[in-house]
């Protein structure tokens, strides 16, 4: 149940609002009087910053979030259907398809797929792997852990002889959309044979639904592989590994690294779609991306659509530190003014 706001709460509220410059300043709109839950639904990527933001701005700004971590297929179908507020995506949709469904397309934070293993023996950061290797090992064509192409890797390294078994997304998902688009940078076979989507069709291994059940696959399965979003990696305490960039460098999952990826970010392209997959940089870590939200440009409700702005606007103002906390990458300051414009031009507001 969400509190009443006290006379003080509305006047801070107002006060946040209208201050800075570079706050959007949207109408005020009493949150008694038109409610102040709203409703988001999809990608399970950015969930975990999503609820950080949620509890802290229910008391900031007075706007409670709901939001279902149900993958980004089933986000982009809800709002497509106008059953949630907002829709979230880790794959962007093109700009036919946001002409065609009346959407808005924005990012809110970048985040980093890492490699998650259980393998007897092996230590957290431990493992170095490529690209080239894990599409292998995803198409069937490596099958044990002491595969001679994952020794020259890791020499000194005691590598059993388990059986590898490969975890994927059951689900449309947009993390599975960031996986499989790195697999076809670095895999021409992958690239030709799977390709990149949100959902595909694995050649081996066994599905979960959401980067949770991805974890726990994982986590539950000797000899596991899988993916996920660097936050869930670090909230179970799941065994990552190293990646070798497009510089050639074996790079560790560290939040300097996926930094030094993101800045390469060009947010000029239609719809802030910026792809950060397999970036320059000595010390790069090759699979970040953007998260997007979807919001309909003619909504139902537009006051609840301003509450979602408000929300959004709020996270970009004083949700950066949580970010960081999570190991999301905040988005650069110039990104938040031209989505803050992009609303005003389209809502006017």
């Amino acid at each position: 149940m969400v509190l009443p706001l006290t006379e003080r709460d509305a006047v801070n509220r107002r006060s946040f609002l209208l201050g800075a410059g570079a706050t959007l300043s949207l109408p005020i709109i009493d949150a008694r009087a038109q409610g102040t839950q709203i409703t988001g639904a999809g990608a399970s990527f950015p969930n975990p910053i999503y609820q950080k933001w949620a509890e802290a701005a229910r008391a900031a700004v007075g706007v409670q979030l709901n939001y279902q971590s149900v993958g980004s297929g089933a986000g982009i179908n809800q709002i497509r259907n106008r059953t949630v507020d907002f829709g979230a995506t880790d794959a962007p949709l093109t700009a036919q398809q946001l002409q065609e469904g009346n959407l808005l397309q924005f990012p809110t934070v970048m985040g980093s797929i890492v490699p998650i293993i259980n393998v007897p023996g092996i230590e957290d950061e431990q493992l170095k792997l490529t690209g080239e290797v894990l599409a292998d090992i995803f198409l069937g064509k490596i099958t044990r852990w002491n595969d001679q192409r994952i020794v020259a890797l890791n020499a000194g390294v005691n590598l059993p002889a388990q059986a590898i078994a490969p975890v994927y997304r059951a689900d449309g998902s947009g993390t599975t959309f960031v996986f499989t688009s790195y697999l076809s940078a670095t895999s021409a076979e992958w690239k030709d044979k799977v390709g990149a989507a949100t959902s595909v069709r694995w050649p081996v291994g066994n599905g979960a639904r959401g980067n949770e059940g991805v974890a726990g696959g994982v986590r539950n399965t000797r000899g596991g592989i899988g993916y996920v979003e660097n936050a869930y990696a670090t909230a179970n305490r799941l065994v990552t590994t190293q990646l070798r960039n497009k510089a050639g460098n074996f790079v560790k999952p560290k939040m300097e690294n996926f930094v030094a990826a993101a800045t390469n970010a060009d947010w000029s392209v239609p719809g802030f779609a910026a792809s950060i997959i397999d970036q320059a940089g000595a010390n790069s870590w090759p699979i970040v991306s953007p998260t997007f939200i979807l919001l309909p440009t003619n909504p139902q409700d537009p006051a609840r659509s301003a509450h979602v702005r408000r929300f959004f606007d709020w996270a970009f103002t004083s949700g950066d530190d949580l970010a960081r906390e999570l190991e999301y990458i905040p988005l650069p300051a110039a990104t938040k003014t031209a989505i803050r414009a992009a609303w005003r031009t389209q809502f006017g507001a």
